[in-house]
Order: structure tokens, then sequence, then C-alpha cells
């Protein structure tokens, strides 16, 4: 996969205190095909602060029914609470990519706050899309790949993420920074920063990319269905974990 923003997804983490969950790509002003292009890109990866969550009676299923490809969760052994998240539009509005919450529900501050450890797992599925338009229309966009679903579950897993001693008036540079290192990190899937992890999907054992850090733990992986799976999560261990498509999307809602 060539290194370039030009391969992002939009970074949409659900109800995130520190990234605003927009529906749609932005876009950059036309400069020329190749500049555009690439200024959309860019504009579509960059977090923005200071988003109100999403109250849970709010979430619907509606943007999750549009998607034209199966959903992922963690399969029937987790028997905790499940929770919707959003989607991520293209720039033709057809859903791309979207998550489903498992465990508790994460804020930023988390722990740091409460002194009460949360333990969630979310899981990302990722339309595996050959073309993607890019949101000025000037050009197309890199085919969604495993990188994708990496660097989304990077970008959200950060999104939940407040180093400690950290001032609030700092977290905007620290996500920024952290966010582009996602993006390396997402990019590189074999290297050393990144292990093997075999977990079921579907009942079959499948090979995952996977990396913990001080904030948690993301993998990142491909499924027989024709989409890419990505997850991150704190306080639930990788190891145990199964993903399936859901049958029922009223067991989130």
């Amino acid at each position: 996969m060539e290194t370039t923003s030009s391969s992002r997804v939009g970074v949409q983490p659900a109800e995130a205190p520190a990234a605003a969950p927009a529906e749609e790509p932005q876009s950059a002003e036309q400069s020329g095909a190749q500049t555009g292009t690439q200024n959309a890109a860019q504009a579509e990866a960059q977090p923005q602060e200071a988003a109100a969550p999403v109250p849970v009676a709010r979430r619907t299923v509606e943007g999750y029914l549009r998607a034209d490809f199966p959903w992922y969760g963690l399969d029937g052994a987790f028997t905790g609470p499940r929770w919707l998240m959003q989607v991520g539009l293209g720039a033709d509005g057809t859903v791309e990519h979207g998550s489903t919450g498992h465990g508790d529900e994460p804020s930023a501050r988390g722990e740091i706050a409460t002194g009460e450890k949360e333990r969630f797992a979310v899981v990302v599925t990722v339309a595996s899309n050959p073309l993607r338009r890019s949101g000025d229309g000037t050009g197309v966009l890199e085919a969604t790949s495993v990188s994708s679903a990496a660097w989304l579950a990077g970008s959200g897993l950060l999104a939940y993420s407040w180093p400690g001693q950290m001032d609030h008036s700092l977290r905007s540079d620290w996500l920024d920074q952290q966010t582009e290192a996602a993006w390396e990190l997402a990019d590189d899937l074999g290297g050393e920063d990144w292990s093997t992890l075999s977990l079921p999907v579907d009942g079959q054992p499948t090979p995952f990319h996977y990396r913990e850090s001080e904030f948690g733990w993301v993998l990142a992986g491909s499924t027989g269905s024709g989409v890419h799976l990505g997850a991150y999560g704190r306080g639930m261990s990788a190891y145990g974990l199964g993903f399936s498509v859901i049958g029922d999307l009223a067991a989130y809602a």
C-alpha cells in the first residue's frame, strides 16, 4: 500500500468527546485535480474538537441499514451490553464503514475522571471498496484495505484516550500528532510494531495484525464476506474475542 494521505478513509469515531462526528467527508477547495484530491483526503482525516456526544436515545439503525455490506460485531460468547456508534459516508453518500460497541461506553477522560477502569471493545467494519471518489469530486482515492481498518481502529482508540497530567488545551495538538502516528503504523502492518493474532470470524480462524499501547489494543484483518475488520478496546483482552456477522441490529439499538 502506497504511503499517501489519499488512501485514508474519513475518521468518524462515534460520540468521541474530542472528535466531531462528521457524517460526510470534508472537502477542500479545488485548485487542480491532484491538489484537490490531496486536500480533500487530508481534510477527511483530521479530527475536530468540541463535538457533543450523541445521546443513546438518538442513535438509530437507519445509517446501518443503508449499507450494502454485512456488519460485524463480537460473537455470541460476549454477553454484555451492545450499542451502536456511527457510520461513515463517502463523497457520494454511500456508507463506507461504521462501528459497533461492546461493554462500557467509553469517554475520553475515562479512568482519569472516574477512577474506574472502562472495559470495552469496538468493532469497525469497512466495506471492501476498489473505487472511492474524493470529497471534491476531482479524482479518486485508493481502495480500502486492511490498513484502512487499522487506521480507523487506531484513530478510534485515540479519540477515547487522555494521557495523564495533560491539560485540556494541549490535547488537541497531542491528538493531531498521535493520529498521524496511527496512520503511519497502519500503513506498515508488516513492521515490528505489529504481531499476528488468530481469532475466529464466523467460526473460522482468521489472522489479524495486532498491537498494544498504553491506551489499549488495536487489531485489523479481512473476512471472507467482502469487508475488512478493525477493532480496538481497553480493559477487555483481545485474545479471547470472536467476530460474527450481526444478524439483528436490534440487539445494538
